[in-house]
């Protein structure tokens, strides 16, 4: 799902950067967006480091660009 137009399940740009602004929200949605995408690994990274920079890089690429940060 996340890999349609916009990332968090599919939303629109501007839901999806509210959800990423709330940090509980950010972090929940981007397990599960990444566990949906077959990235493991990710998600486990998300788990430990989403409250700090990872969370940032989110607001920032969703402002930028309307794509949450990828890291792989």
């Amino acid at each position: 799902m996340a890999k349609g137009g916009s990332d968090y399940f599919g939303l629109g740009r501007l839901v999806s950067l509210i959800l990423a602004i709330i940090p509980v929200t950010s972090w929940v949605c981007g397990i599960i967006t990444r566990i949906q995408d077959g990235k493991i690994l990710a998600a486990i990274i998300r788990i430990f480091f989403g409250f700090n920079i990872i969370w940032i890089l989110d607001i920032i690429f969703m402002v930028l660009n309307g794509k949450i940060f990828r890291l792989f």
